[in-house]
């Protein structure tokens, strides 16, 4: 009897043993299993006007990214309307964005710069169940009708007149500059925008709008006898831009006080005071979780963005023998390359 109690006994503690065991590799496996795969209760689409690679579009997507990681599963459509310029193109593109969404089913869009509104939202996504964030829509969303039931954003506004304010302060004659851009709609309007701010200053403004790098380097050339001050708007849309090569000749024909509202134009500008593609990103992914944790859209107002970047390129500043404002020395992230 005795025999027989001992052996039950050892059989229970082997047992006992055993599913210690188990349910210790269990809770191991479960924690494991929460490291190495997440499980999101939504999904989000951020529809680019643009295309990976394009700087200001990058800088809009590490913003979106750093707020939603972990939060919302990420997915991205590149309508890619920077390199294919064509309305047809921007309106095919937007079916197939369209069918991608209706495929895929988000539960949540965010949609950045002008022609993912003007071609996908306004015609698809006006006032339907799918709520939809907006970014970097120039200056005013007069052209899309916003706001919509369903939709909300932030408006990108360049700050022309802190700018200007940083050129009248830095150079003796202000009287006449040049506006040298590529040949895009956006920077169409930048440039009226700009020029309407220095004709109230009595200041000349003159637009050069190209399509290639070689017209770029002429057109700045050109500047350097017929402007005070050189206005350097958006490069994208040139399609051969070389940025060794245009560095290169900027550093050896550049006389003028040279400027720009891109952050990365800075490499062939003197000045930037910028816009901050990352807040845009920002704000749309911290809006599209507000929505999705239960608050409503169209409660949550339209507005424009508020952060600037002030840089100074120190290689370009000192070849130039220009000497910039103490305010603006005294603001600026100093640079080189």
């Amino acid at each position: 009897m005795m025999t027989s109690y001992k052996h039950a006994s050892m059989l229970h503690t082997k047992l006992s043993f055993l599913v210690e065991i188990i349910i210790k590799c269990s809770v191991i496996c479960a924690v494991f299993l929460s490291l190495t795969s997440t499980v999101y209760a939504a999904k989000c689409l951020f529809v680019s006007s643009y295309h990976a690679g394009y700087e200001w579009n990058d800088g809009i997507e590490r913003g979106i990214e750093s707020v939603l990681k972990g939060k919302c599963e990420l997915d991205k459509f590149y309508l890619d309307t920077k390199r294919n310029k064509s309305e047809g193109f921007g309106k095919q593109a937007a079916l197939r964005a369209k069918a991608y969404i209706e495929s895929s089913k988000p539960d949540i869009l965010i949609a950045a710069d002008d022609n993912a509104s003007r071609y996908l939202i306004l015609p698809y996504f006006k006032n339907v169940k799918m709520p939809v964030v907006f970014c970097g829509i120039n200056y005013t969303v007069e052209p899309y009708g916003y706001p919509y039931a369903n939709a909300t954003g932030m408006i990108e506004v360049s700050p022309t007149k802190t700018l200007l304010k940083y050129i009248e302060g830095s150079i003796k004659q202000v009287r006449r500059g040049t506006y040298l851009a590529s040949d895009v709609i956006s920077q169409h309007r930048e440039f009226e925008l700009n020029h309407a701010a220095y004709a109230k200053q009595g200041i000349i403004l003159r637009p050069v709008f190209v399509k290639n790098m070689h017209e770029w380097m002429g057109a700045y050339q050109t500047a350097q006898e017929a402007s005070d001050f050189l206005i350097l708007g958006n490069n994208g849309g040139i399609g051969d831009w070389d940025k060794e090569r245009v560095a290169s000749f900027v550093s050896k024909k550049g006389k003028l006080l040279s400027v720009t509202n891109y952050d990365w134009m800075i490499r062939y500008a003197i000045l930037a005071v910028s816009k901050v593609a990352e807040e845009q990103g920002e704000w749309a992914a911290e809006v599209a979780l507000a929505v999705l944790n239960g608050e409503n859209i169209s409660d949550i107002p339209i507005i424009v963005n508020r952060r600037w970047s002030v840089q100074v390129n120190m290689d370009l500043l000192l070849a130039s023998h220009i000497k910039l404002s103490q305010n603006v020395m005294l603001h600026a992230k100093r640079v080189s390359f």
